[in-house]
């Protein structure tokens, strides 16, 4: 498989809907990948709290939109990274996005641990509580947004569900990049899967942003790894490697704790 991940900049002064636009000819420029990927809350920035209420659209909003018809004009499966939600009951969510190579939304995955403990998305947002993948004819994604990365049995939740390819949409601050690249690599190995995690460059209300998406294998190989500046991060990977690497080292059939897989019985 190739993917490809769009570590665009949050730039506070380019519009909205001047981002949505840009990011959509990014994705164009990836005709020919089988996978794109976006960051968390690109559209805002993950740390524009003020900019949440203001910014936040319906699921089938012009964010949902614009990039439906990127993934089909492109002809690639998208996750469209995140955005505000705003739900029927006024709830606000951060919402993840994947298409089809035909435009068509595959699925939503609402944030589940929110961040600022007390303060920003923690207060301002509900929680999710579905975990959700997505099966390609190559793969099947299990998807995860940025503070996600933080919590290993949301991450064995969804190797449980079938995932082998975990996608981490994130708008990760610089001052804690080694914990980035660090739990990237923690969650490829103790689930035999590839990660594909992607941040945001620039800054989000005087937050700068880590940058240094991170592309690492079953066996927490580093396959590819961008620097801090929006960058496009292009990568060929074969999915069939987790299959083999969880066959030659059959760590997870050993579980005693948590969520057991099927094959374990009673």
């Amino acid at each position: 498989m190739r993917a490809s991940l769009i570590q665009i900049a949050v730039d506070p002064d380019e519009s909205v809907n001047s981002r949505r636009e840009r990011a959509a000819s990014l994705i164009a420029a990836q005709r020919g990948a089988d996978l794109v990927v976006l960051p968390e809350l690109w559209p805002v920035g993950a740390f524009a709290y003020t900019a949440f209420e203001d910014e936040a659209e319906p699921l089938q909003g012009p964010t949902h939109d614009i990039m439906a018809k990127a993934a089909a004009d492109a002809g690639v499966w998208l996750h469209a990274g995140s955005f505000v939600e705003r739900a029927a009951d006024g709830t606000l969510y951060n919402t993840a996005l994947v298409f089809t190579p035909e435009g068509e939304r595959a699925a939503a995955y609402r944030k589940i641990h929110r961040f600022g403990f007390d303060t920003g998305e923690a207060v301002m947002m509900g929680a999710g509580e579905e975990l959700v993948t997505v099966a390609l004819a190559q793969t099947t994604l299990g998807l995860a947004t940025c503070y996600d990365l933080r919590f290993p049995e949301m991450f064995r939740g969804l190797v449980d569900a079938g995932a082998e390819t975990l996608i981490v949409a994130a708008g990760w601050p610089e001052r804690r990049r080694a914990h980035w690249t660090l739990l990237a690599q923690a969650r490829a190995v103790e689930n035999q899967s590839y990660v594909l995690a992607v941040g945001t460059a620039g800054t989000h209300a005087g937050i700068q942003q880590a940058g240094h998406s991170i592309v690492v294998d079953p066996w927490g190989e580093v396959l590819a790894e961008a620097g801090a500046d929006e960058e496009v991060l292009t990568v060929e990977f074969d999915p069939s490697k987790v299959a083999a690497t969880r066959e030659q080292f059959p760590a997870l059939k050993d579980r005693r704790l948590g969520l057991a897989p099927p094959e374990m019985g009673k």
